[in-house]
């Protein structure tokens, strides 16, 4: 019986062969179309010094940070009156010297700072790894996820803008999500800031607008009040929420709003020169524009893009954007940025949603030998090192067992085709090979399995 007492921390999951097979195909399909834009892998550490993580993500983002306690008597250094205070997140930080990272950018940019002399720029990387977040898990969201990076440094050119959504609508399209590519930049809400009179404010106002689709229009202008505000700043705001229209007509609208704002114009003007080489592209998944997306990671300073499958419930699927500053803070100046990030995860749940997963996903193995004795085995032992040398998956049932156990194995593993060799096969070097999911079988000469299952 089992131990019911057992568990696993909540926000994180096992995964079971059938589901890892499905996850693969979702980190190979993006893989693939990395490599084929010229990225390049890399891997960093799961956890990094704590110096190198806080203070980039934000006042809310240090908070979901997991602190690794330091090795030892890590309270020994620790005065008896910090310990009465129970100040728990100034204690944090003396007694933690390294964490779990919370993205892949940051450490990116530790890493390229590191290894800038082995880099060629501008580099063009991608990275596939888990992540970890002290947040509150519910639909969608957990605390162990992974997250798949693709970024390029040393280069200002928004062609590079272009190429990640480009990526994001080929990864997508190969895994049939229908999807909304929501593109915005932080120049325009500087400028949005600098309109309203509030340029001091602006991370208050982003970290704020960035809620809006999830607590609404009431509870956002609520909270920039509490931020310090005026009521007539927050006010200016609504005019600029309720623009609608085609992207070229927001932008137009918003241009004239802007137009006393360097730094916002700036902003209309990349994005509109985004807009102008994706024209050309023939994007299959709709593109739009969004001025009131603002991703609350302090580190982005030009364009936004964030992803979301149509007609489900759930966060984004995919996010990213332009970071000319953070290989600064690491003493490197002058790199930029640009990259996204798509959450594994959360595809993996929209796909199982829309019961998008191919259906011709199936074991590794691809074929199994039933096993009928010593003898038999030997014959299909030489046969199974044929095929693994052919790079074909195969196997033998462990056992003698009844034929019905050893073919109901077969397809729980949802192994594709079972080859029967008993006495008169190898007598006449031939196999019977069974596809399992016609119920059709025939026999083969042993020089023709190789290229059958091949095919």
């Amino acid at each position: 019986m089992a131990d019911v007492s057992l568990s696993i921390p909540k926000g994180t999951r096992d995964f079971t062969p059938g589901e890892m097979v499905k996850r693969n195909y979702i980190l190979d399909t993006i893989k693939q179309v990395y490599k084929v834009y010229g990225f390049q892998q890399i891997e960093t550490p799961s956890f990094e010094s704590l110096s190198t993580l806080m203070g980039k993500y934000g006042e809310e983002g240090d908070r979901l940070i997991f602190k690794i306690v330091n090795s030892g008597d890590f309270l020994a250094d620790i005065d008896e009156s910090e310990l009465k205070k129970s100040n728990s997140l100034k204690l944090g930080n003396k007694i933690c010297g390294k964490a779990l990272r919370y993205d892949l950018t940051v450490p990116f940019a530790r890493y390229v700072v590191m290894h800038k002399n082995q880099i060629t720029f501008p580099f063009k990387r991608y990275q596939i790894q888990p992540v970890w977040r002290a947040d509150r898990p519910q639909n969608g969201r957990y605390r162990e996820f992974v997250q798949c990076d693709a970024d390029m440094v040393g280069s200002n050119s928004l062609l590079n803008e272009v190429e990640l959504i480009q990526i994001i609508d080929d990864v997508f399209t190969k895994l049939g999500i229908d999807v909304i590519i929501k593109i915005n930049n932080r120049k325009i809400l500087s400028g949005i800031a600098d309109y309203i009179g509030e340029s001091d404010k602006i991370v208050d106002i982003t970290v704020a607008i960035d809620k809006l689709e999830k607590i609404g229009l009431s509870k956002v202008k609520e909270e920039l009040l509490e931020k310090g505000l005026s009521s007539q700043s927050i006010e200016k705001l609504t005019p600029i929420f309720n623009l609608i229209g085609s992207n070229s007509k927001k932008i137009s609208e918003l241009k004239k709003i802007l137009v006393e704002s360097e730094i916002g114009l700036k902003g209309i003007d990349e994005l509109s020169t985004i807009f102008s080489y994706l024209s050309y592209l023939k994007i299959k998944n709709t593109i739009e524009f969004d001025k009131t997306l603002a991703r609350g990671l302090n580190y982005y300073t030009g364009a936004i893009i964030e992803v979301k499958a149509k007609n489900v419930k759930i966060g984004s699927i995919c996010g990213g954007g332009r970071y000319d500053n953070l290989t600064g803070i690491f003493g490197l100046p002058d790199v930029s940025g640009v990259g996204i990030s798509f959450g594994a995860d959360r595809i993996y749940d929209v796909l199982s949603l829309f019961d998008k997963f191919p259906q011709q996903l199936t074991s590794p193995t691809k074929a199994m030998f039933v096993n009928f004795g010593k003898g038999e085995e030997l014959h299909s032992l030489g046969l199974i090192k044929k095929l693994r040398d052919a790079g074909i998956p195969s196997e033998i049932y462990p056992e003698q067992e009844k034929l019905k156990k050893q073919f109901s194995y077969a397809n729980n593993r949802n192994i594709p085709y079972v080859i029967v060799v008993g006495e008169n096969e190898i007598a006449n070097n031939v196999v019977v090979l069974k596809d399992m999911l016609s119920g059709e079988q025939r026999e083969l000469k042993d020089s023709e399995l190789i290229a059958t299952l091949q095919q």
